[in-house]
């Protein structure tokens, strides 16, 4: 049965994949970002491709005021929301400017926390739904190389925990997704390992499978659970001297 799909954060490599997964599957594609008239060409494809309904949606994470209005005045409410929204930086940067620190912290905690609390709250009333967070192993330890985008990260995981708890027996399901590396444009330029690298398209077929099989958390690539497992073990005095 053809179900809608909300993609929140839709102009990213990540995003376009889960769309395109999600249209294969013969679902009504919602495509929400800023300056959502950059998305007509994936729009275009989708349609030709796949013979599926999309539609543009404007959405700013970070207005949080707009968030109401924003879910009252899509088409309907959709089946299934994915939020894509994030934001990375560089840790000098974050670490130099608090100022630029608390804005990747609210793109990849507060805005997604904000607006899946108000979608979880119309689906709760509904008595049915799927919200799928995109999180990052990032928020799993704080390390060094990453701790303010991890920070935001760690947050909007036990977000979704509890959001998953609460929800339940309501008739919703909360999938938290840890994607490790993706080969997008958010990581070009860095040398990242090719076995823990996962492509768009994996982040796509696994968050199709999780919602189907309804997982709760999912790895893309099993063999990060692994690699976490080892780095949470780390006692901390031992930890203190690394550089992760």
């Amino acid at each position: 049965m053809s179900k809608s799909v909300l993609i929140l954060g839709a102009t990213s490599g990540m995003a376009r994949a889960i769309a395109r997964s999600f249209a294969a599957e013969g679902h009504t594609i919602r495509l929400a970002a800023r300056d959502a008239a950059r998305l007509e060409p994936d729009r275009d494809d989708l349609v030709t491709r796949y013979g599926v309904t999309v539609t543009l949606h404007e959405f700013d994470a970070l207005d949080l005021e707009s968030h109401e209005a924003f879910v009252k005045g899509l088409p309907e409410l959709p089946d299934i929301a994915v939020c894509a929204v994030g934001a990375m930086g560089t840790q000098e940067e974050n670490a130099a400017s608090p100022t630029i620190g608390a804005s990747v912290m609210r793109a990849n905690f507060e805005g997604p926390a904000a607006i899946f609390a108000h979608l979880a709250n119309a689906m709760e009333a509904r008595g049915s739904g799927t919200l799928v967070g995109i999180s990052s192993v990032a928020g799993e330890r704080g390390r060094a190389s990453n701790y303010v985008y991890g920070a935001a990260k760690a947050g909007f995981t036990a977000f979704l925990s509890g959001l998953r708890n609460r929800l339940a027996k309501k008739g919703v399901h909360v999938v938290t997704v840890l994607p490790g590396f993706v080969a997008t444009a958010m990581t070009e330029g860095l040398d990242l390992p090719e076995r823990l690298t996962a492509q768009p398209e994996e982040v796509g077929a696994a968050i199709v499978k999780a919602v189907r099989q309804e997982k709760n958390v999912i790895y893309v690539r099993p063999v990060w659970r692994i690699v976490m497992a080892i780095i949470r073990a780390i006692p901390e005095p031992v930890f203190k001297k690394t550089s992760l």
